[in-house]
């Protein structure tokens, strides 16, 4: 498959004005339109290992930071992520794309093909959530009640954002230094920028979604789903219920990888997205 470079410099950013904010974005390249969609708490940054080698493919690469992340705007009232989504779509002149995300970024991916699914080609869904399906894991059950028990505390958002790192980067399966220092830091940089940046959203609004966990059966567009066998159950069981109800969508178990599966098992997750982008139909998606 295509090496990944770094030395490349046909690269697009810029700002695209949404409903009471807007969100900042990357693209670079020509050809059928691939966003990637980050997880949550984190930002668009955890693609640098996939955003090169997806435009050295003959792809279009985009990557944003959600509401409420990175550079884009805090929140400041109700929001419909697949909606902005949308706006950016059109504003990039894009009528359909790839979509490829990681966690958060899986279940607005989840959303967008059920509200606008003309405007979704393919699903590439890692480490997926959905709308609509409760958390049942004790350890993220727990970590979670952590969390907000420390929202007002002196240290409140080293805690928080370590919960978020027991859960999200270690999991259930590992102490925090079995997992490698390097990446830990690179996560826990990333999510405490977006705590102190856009501490004053807090529950300033709540994301409207379309309930995806009963509607997966609408989804038409090719579907993968990645996970990795150190995640949570919870996301071991979203990823058995995408593969058993979306028509057609094929699941592939990710070895060695906790939730962050692009990072962790990195070459094994650029070549099964690698071979399922290089699968599809593009003509046939409407490109």
């Amino acid at each position: 498959m295509p090496q990944t470079i770094t030395d490349w410099s046909e690269i697009d950013n810029g700002i695209v004005p949404i409903e009471d904010g807007e969100l900042f974005y990357e693209t670079a390249g020509s050809g059928p339109a691939v966003v990637l969609l980050h997880g949550g708490m984190l930002d668009q940054h955890m693609w640098d290992e996939q955003f090169s080698w997806l435009v050295n493919s003959g792809l279009r690469a985009i990557r944003y930071d959600s509401r409420g992340h990175g550079l884009s705007s805090t929140v400041t009232g109700d929001y419909a992520n697949h909606d902005d989504l949308i706006t950016l779509l059109d504003a990039l002149d894009v009528p359909r794309a790839v979509l490829v995300g990681l966690s958060h970024g899986s279940r607005v991916a989840l959303d967008t093909a059920i509200a606008h699914p003309d405007r979704v080609a393919a699903l590439a869904l890692a480490s997926p959530g959905i709308s609509g399906r409760a958390f049942t894991d004790p350890f993220v059950l727990e970590h979670i009640k952590e969390q907000v028990a420390a929202i007002d505390a002196p240290d409140g958002a080293e805690r928080y954002v370590e919960h978020f790192l027991r859960m999200w980067v270690d999991g259930p399966h590992r102490q925090p230094a079995a997992v490698h220092p390097g990446f830990r830091e690179r996560m826990r940089a990333s999510a405490e920028a977006n705590v102190i940046v856009h501490a004053d959203g807090a529950g300033a609004g709540i994301p409207l979604e379309v309930g995806a966990a009963d509607r997966l059966g609408e989804i038409q567009a090719p579907t993968i789903v990645l996970d990795g066998d150190l995640d949570s159950t919870d996301i071991s069981a979203n990823a058995h219920a995408i593969a058993l109800t979306v028509p057609g969508a094929r699941r592939i178990r990710i070895p060695a990888a906790g939730h962050m599966v692009n990072l962790e098992n990195t070459p094994l997750f650029d070549q099964e997205l690698h071979t399922f982008l290089s699968a599809l139909d593009y003509s046939r998606l409407g490109y």
